[in-house]
């Protein structure tokens, strides 16, 4: 009479309360129900830590291809995705997620598991194995490590400023992580978008698996640190199409006739002397030049070079050539004007249809100190001076 009275006060409170006593139970699950939800709750995790679905593919690992082929098979199945609807906060159902991918190679798990020689147990329901959980997690331990807060991050801080600055100004460039790409303590990458660091190499050891490894603390610039292997660094640097070595600061000249396999040419700096009998021009004709950059043919840039304003309406001749290696074109443009702007030349003439044109690019500059810039670009002293027009020289500035 007693548990009458209570549930009749019960279900009177939740009526109160505005709830259905209908809603409020909650039916319970089979064991595949609880299989379906465990296995997409994985593949949600997978998700948010890599920050795209699993994709099928040879060179993706076993466990995003186990992932991809269970997710094709969720979302064949209107009771798997009546059953995870509401868990479906990432749009993984209804592919608003999804990323151009391949067929599915396998229809099942289990077929890719045999596919790769590893067999599988016998009972239950092999599309969602409970097994795979703690491997995997396990792999993704092993590949990206646990970032937890440096402590001690002011002092890896002024590295990743510098490096910022260095890169921005040239001093140090960027170079794409290929196969003979090393991994050594000092060593900075842009990995994802984020710069990393590695701060240290550990002791040699023999993995679980009988190889030589190393252990590396990793700062990323975010502020967080992570211990992971060698191993792992190197085989997400491989996975993220995007990564990049940043070089050392004595890595060699950005402009050079020699360069390596890695170096990517970009371009070239040209200065140039006009043959305009332009008075102002006939009077200083030996040290006024045009200094541009460009990704094309020099020789194709000025072939009309008398009926363009930019080339003072006169035929030029190209006295000096930089090719470039591995540098933004318009950042270094944007430096060698930026540095001869004292010296900018200061003279108007009329185009072919008598409009007056002002030019941009020519300096009143000798070509050796043009030379000598771009020697200091190379070693990255550059900042340390300016152009001293009067007495035409370059000047070290007084540091205070």
């Amino acid at each position: 009479m007693a548990d009458q009275s209570n549930k009749q006060s019960n279900q009177e409170l939740l009526e109160q309360l505005g709830i259905d006593a209908e809603l409020a139970k909650k039916p319970a699950r089979s064991p595949r129900d609880e299989r379906v939800i465990a296995g997409f709750e994985e593949i949600q995790r997978f998700v948010e830590k890599n920050g795209h679905p699993p994709a099928h593919g040879e060179n993706n690992d076993i466990f995003e291809r186990l992932y991809a082929t269970r997710l094709d098979q969720i979302r064949s199945k209107e009771e798997c995705k009546s059953l995870i609807q509401e868990l479906d906060h990432q749009g993984l159902l209804e592919g608003a997620f999804r990323i151009a991918e391949p067929p599915a190679e396998y229809n099942s798990d289990k077929e890719l598991l045999a596919e790769l020689g590893v067999e599988t147990p016998k009972e239950g329901d092999v599309t969602f194995l409970k097994h795979v959980k703690p491997r995997a997690e396990v792999r993704a331990a092993e590949e990206i490590g646990t970032r937890t807060p440096c402590e001690d991050f002011e002092t890896f801080k002024p590295i990743f400023e510098a490096v910022q600055e260095e890169l921005k100004s040239g001093v140090r460039i960027t170079r794409p992580f290929k196969n003979n790409s090393k991994i050594l303590q000092g060593y900075l990458f842009i990995l994802f978008g984020q710069t990393v660091y590695v701060a240290e190499v550990g002791e040699e050891f023999i993995a679980e698996h009988g190889g030589e490894a190393y252990r590396l603390r990793v700062i990323f610039d975010n502020g967080t640190e992570g211990d992971m292997l060698l191993k792992s660094l190197e085989r997400a640097l491989y996975k993220d199409e995007s990564a990049r070595i940043i070089t050392d600061k004595s890595c060699g000249p950005l402009f050079a006739s020699e360069t390596d396999d890695d170096d990517c040419a970009s371009g070239t700096i040209y200065v140039l002397r006009s043959k305009s009998d332009h008075p102002a021009i006939q009077e200083s004709r030996d040290i006024i030049h045009k200094i541009g950059v460009t990704g094309g043919n020099v020789e194709r840039r000025i072939a009309n070079a008398k009926l363009d304003p930019t080339y003072l309406m006169a035929d030029v001749d190209v006295v000096a050539t930089y090719e470039l290696y591995n540098i933004n074109r318009a950042k270094l443009e944007h430096v060698l004007h930026k540095f001869f702007d004292n010296a900018k030349l200061d003279i108007q003439i009329n185009d072919r249809f008598g409009k007056p044109v002002i030019p941009r690019e020519w300096f009143l500059v000798p070509l050796f100190i043009i030379d000598d810039v771009v020697e200091k670009i190379k070693d990255g002293s550059i900042g340390q001076y300016f152009y001293d027009m009067e007495s035409a020289t370059l000047v070290l500035m007084l540091r205070k």
